[in-house]
């Protein structure tokens, strides 16, 4: 499996002091970043100005989640912005394969998603063109939500179809030390934390701590 990424979800950061948040979280190696429409998913968050933000303002890899419908009207203005990652629903791709190459078109990775109840099989045709797996461990929306532990056999069955290719294999929801150990065991490599870093006054003791109960997993 891949080195562990811990990638902080500026969602539940303070926009008002975004460098001073970004900074504080400067021993993650990724940056999420969750974009969502007010359509596909029940809440309205940021554009492509607050992923300029976020590039000026880190090292980090800039991991940008959307959570649109439709998608590839946007993904020019996203990649533009400096994301270096774009990951998109499968829910709400209905050319999926298409708007995951029109992404490597654009010179950023490419990633899909899947909502708690989609199957694994959803993916299967379109391994070749990602390299990143989001499992979302709550239904997408809002941030500070229950993980929801069904979704790990998906993990393991991902793992399994991913088997040797450089495909990360991404968890987001809920995730915290208490349920960290369950998704690396289960599979995932890389994990979206919100409330579990940015709710704490201490962000490098957080990560650490994620760090800590994923290699217990």
């Amino acid at each position: 499996m891949a080195d562990l990424v811990i990638a902080p979800s500026i969602l539940s950061a303070d926009f008002g002091r975004l460098a001073e948040e970004l900074d504080s979280v400067a021993t993650a190696e990724w940056i999420h970043v969750d974009v969502m429409d007010g359509h596909f998913v029940p809440n309205l968050t940021i554009g492509p100005m607050i992923v300029e933000a976020v590039r000026r303002n880190t090292r980090a890899v800039v991991d940008v989640h959307l959570m649109i419908e439709p998608v590839d009207p946007y993904l020019e203005a996203f990649a533009a912005a400096g994301a270096d990652r774009l990951s998109v629903h499968v829910e709400a791709c209905p050319h999926l394969d298409r708007t995951l190459s029109a992404i490597a078109d654009l010179g950023v990775r490419p990633g899909v998603v899947l909502n708690p109840a989609t199957p694994p099989s959803a993916v299967e045709y379109v391994l070749h063109r990602v390299d990143l797996v989001l499992v979302m461990s709550v239904n997408p929306g809002f941030g500070g939500q229950s993980y929801i532990p069904a979704v790990e056999p998906k993990l393991v069955e991902l793992r399994r179809m991913i088997g040797d290719r450089p495909i990360r294999l991404e968890i987001d929801g809920g995730i915290s030390p208490a349920t960290a150990g369950a998704a690396v065991r289960a599979g995932a490599d890389t994990l979206v934390a919100g409330s579990a870093i940015f709710g704490t006054p201490d962000r490098a003791a957080a990560i650490a701590a994620l760090r800590t109960a994923a290699a217990g997993g």
